[in-house]
């Protein structure tokens, strides 16, 4: 008898439980080696009072297991409730997000027959810390985060995987030509990393083109590697034209953990109507086998679903009249996989994951670079006015700078609007001033504080500030007026 791997598994709310049996039943009569421990999650545990959707104690079992498969869970309607995926993401350090998004054509309905590729998603950063603030009636804001330990991990997880899994080539796509900082950021260490690995061929994309050719050309793409938000967005697009949303699984992958899990929500219109398809989480059921090793069963298990696939055994959701031959319900479906086990496709590639496990790739830890110099050199400083235009705002602050800071600009929504702006200009009551030190001079904390003060005495109501610093004399904020 194979030692048996300890697991976490949780069935979910709406079609989650129904979808987490007929898994459970796929990859245990294939001869899955699985400790399960049940925790419970999701809309109960909400609406129990705990605002994370996971009680305290079952942190104990994905510590100790360290492998958790999920079902769809439902967050209640209302503010208050936090992302149990991303709560789980970043509590256990998964970093990267792992999506497979590949065609069953002819005998799943799609116009790319010939698609297949990785979509590698970060899974900690950008504007998923869910950091948001109102400060103003008119105005709300969210912080993007973009880390360069956090995009080293990321970049670098892409590029090893694809080396794993016989790529040829990896992708990025961002948008720094707007965000010229953060997305720049990740841009530049995918360059720096992609030099590392010259048996891959790299490439980089501008978001929305990149997008743009992603539905027209999917083809054309091999491994993917993207930001939270785009790759969030993206993924569920790639999985889409693929065939079905409902048949994507999804791996999360951190350096002591994994969750696995089906990309689509808990569709509780569905619930309890032997509807469902669980291909979506018996893909990531078939990513966690081969995750922990047990590749054999991993194969065994996708063989099969490729045989029923070919075999025209549709549930509702992908069944085509003239194509498919029988339309199943969740059960049925589960059960005729089960018949099919040790048959292998007759048309599709049949699968084949690796000993190694095809997504346990640790990132390779990276130098750490050399301290930059951090010089303080100016501040920006937010304000909530409506008493006038923007040229009264700005010949008001002006003064304010007193002998150690100048007005450079004053700013509404990302737009000068003081000096030299223009009428048509629409502005809220969200303002931006930013001051400088003169002549170039470094500044300290307690000059800040001074000028909040000048301006709090003027009658300004300031509502936050940013320090501008810059590192090695490279400004480490967005640019001003020229």
């Amino acid at each position: 008898m194979p030692k048996k791997t300890p697991i976490t598994v949780a069935y979910g709310d709406g079609i989650g439980p129904e979808i987490m049996r007929a898994t459970l039943d796929i990859i245990v009569a294939a001869g899955a080696a699985l400790e399960l421990d049940v925790i419970e999650i999701g809309e109960k545990v909400y609406l129990a009072g705990n605002p994370s959707g996971i009680a305290p104690s079952a942190w104990e079992s994905l510590r100790r297991t360290r492998v958790f498969l999920k079902a769809p869970i439902t967050t209640p309607q209302g503010g208050g409730y936090k992302s149990l995926n991303v709560t789980t993401r970043t509590m256990l350090g998964l970093y990267a997000n792992v999506r497979p998004a590949i065609a069953y054509a002819p005998f799943v309905d799609t116009k790319y027959p010939d698609m297949d590729l990785i979509i590698v998603r970060e899974n900690e950063e950008d504007i998923y810390g869910g950091i948001e603030y109102r400060q103003t009636q008119q105005m709300t804001e969210a912080l993007k985060l973009i880390s360069r330990p956090g995009t080293e991990k990321i970049v670098r997880f892409a590029f090893e995987y694809a080396r794993a899994n016989v790529r040829k080539k990896v992708t990025c796509f961002a948008k720094d030509n707007i965000l010229k900082l953060t997305d720049g950021l990740f841009h530049k260490i995918f360059d720096e990393i992609a030099s590392q690995y010259p048996d891959l061929t790299s490439e980089f994309w501008i978001v929305d083109i990149g997008a743009a050719k992603l539905a027209d050309t999917p083809e054309a793409f091999d491994v993917l590697v993207l930001p939270n938000l785009y790759g969030d967005i993206l993924s569920d697009v790639a999985a889409q034209i693929a065939g079905s949303v409902g048949l994507a699984g999804s791996a999360n992958i951190g350096d002591v953990a994994a969750m696995f899990e089906a990309i689509h929500g808990s569709a509780p219109r569905r619930a309890n109507q032997n509807l469902a398809n669980p291909s979506g989480l018996l893909q990531g059921a078939i990513l966690m086998l081969a995750h922990i090793g047990q590749t054999d069963v991993a194969n065994t298990v996708q063989n099969a679903w490729l045989r029923t696939i070919e075999d025209g055994i549709h549930t509702y959701d992908i069944y085509k009249e003239g194509s498919s031959k029988e339309k199943v319900g969740t059960k049925e479906f589960a059960q005729a996989v089960v018949a099919r086990l040790g048959q292998k496709p007759a048309q599709l590639r049949p699968a084949s994951y690796r000993p190694s496990g095809s997504t346990n790739v640790v990132a390779a830890r990276t130098k750490e670079a050399s301290p930059e110099r951090k010089a303080l050199v100016g501040v920006d400083v937010y304000l909530d006015w409506t008493k006038g235009r923007p040229d009264e705002l700005g010949a008001g602050l002006r003064p304010l700078g007193a002998d150690r800071m100048r007005l450079q600009a004053v700013f509404n929504r990302g737009t000068v609007v003081w000096p030299n702006g223009l009428p048509e200009t629409f502005c809220t009551d969200h303002w931006r001033a930013r001051y400088l030190g003169n002549d170039g001079m470094t500044l300290e904390n307690r000059d800040i504080i001074a000028l909040l003060e000048r301006i709090g005495a003027a009658g300004y109501d300031y509502i936050k500030t940013e320090h501008l610093y810059t590192f090695d004399g490279i400004p480490g904020f967005s640019a001003g007026p020229a």
